[in-house]
């Protein structure tokens, strides 16, 4: 049964930056190839760190000077917020971009899984400073309730993706424009543009439907085009969707709503069940 068309296929080749558009793509077990192909580790705090602590990351943009056709992350050309252009194999991008963090990090691409220090998170032992922590990555204030952390793979907790992967929980993500109209509905005053939420692929419902749609196919099988995935989970939001990128301003209004009307979620996140391709106008289909 048909429930949507593929209307938006995104890429982001470094995690927090603003990524690009493709008119199609390959679906492996990672995810589309190159998707959060590099990443900052914040030297001092010894962690993989994006947007939610610098976020100044979401000013900047990436894509590829190749395209990407193996595990390995090849070269991508980074857009500074003040149009400076850099590759990430330049040998002063690092020092660039802690400039730009106010703290000292380094560009990595993809780690070897194994490597488990370079993916390990450094959550504070004290059950205060991990809620502070949490409310602060979170944006929650303190009368809101924070994410069931329980939603999340087991290795989240220890890590900050995934290891061998830069994603914040699964490979692929998915939003409708139903969900965002359905925000908009609710906040008529803010801009639930699809880049704050930074999905892979932007489904339009079929036929025409509204709410929530896709978080009704967690727990199935989907294919989009011919790629089988698994829907796995809403994606909880976090204070990203609330800051400035490109012509879109800071708005806390927009992480407001998304607590307060939608259950903390936007959109769901995906993993591969057989590999294969993507295209601007896929048919989804539940299995």
């Amino acid at each position: 049964m048909i429930v949507g068309r593929v209307i938006e296929i995104w890429r982001y080749p470094v995690k927090s930056m603003g990524g690009g558009e493709l008119r199609e793509c390959r679906v492996g077990a990672q995810g589309i190839p190159g998707d959060r192909g590099w990443a900052l580790r914040d030297d001092e705090a010894r962690e993989v760190r994006g947007a939610k602590k610098f976020p100044a990351l979401l000013q900047c943009r990436a894509r590829y000077l190749e395209e990407p056709n193996g595990a390995a992350s090849p070269p991508a050309e980074i857009t500074l917020p003040d149009g400076t252009r850099l590759a990430t194999d330049d040998p002063t991008v690092s020092r660039r971009l802690s400039e730009l963090c106010g703290t000292r990090v380094t560009l990595h691409p993809i780690r070897p899984p194994d490597d488990l220090e370079h993916y390990r998170r450094r959550l504070p032992g004290d059950p205060a400073k991990l809620e502070r922590a949490l409310r602060e990555v979170f944006g929650r204030l303190p009368e809101e309730p924070l994410p069931d952390l329980s939603v999340f793979p087991p290795e989240i907790l220890e890590f900050t993706s995934p290891p061998g992967t830069y994603f914040d929980a699964y490979p692929i993500h998915v939003i409708s424009t139903a969900w965002l109209d359905d925000l908009a509905r609710s906040n008529p005053g803010a801009r639930f543009d699809r880049r704050r939420f930074r999905p892979n692929f932007l489904i339009k419902p079929e036929p025409k439907r509204t709410g929530k749609v896709e978080q009704e196919w967690t727990g199935r099988e989907v294919r989009i085009g011919s790629v089988r995935v698994k829907i796995e989970m809403p994606v909880v939001r976090c204070s990203m969707v609330a800051q400035p990128q490109g012509d879109l301003p800071k708005d806390p209004s927009v992480l407001r709503t998304v607590v307060n009307a939608s259950d903390q979620n936007v959109g769901v996140y995906a993993s591969v069940v057989a590999p294969g391709t993507v295209k601007i106008g896929d048919p989804v289909e539940i299995e």
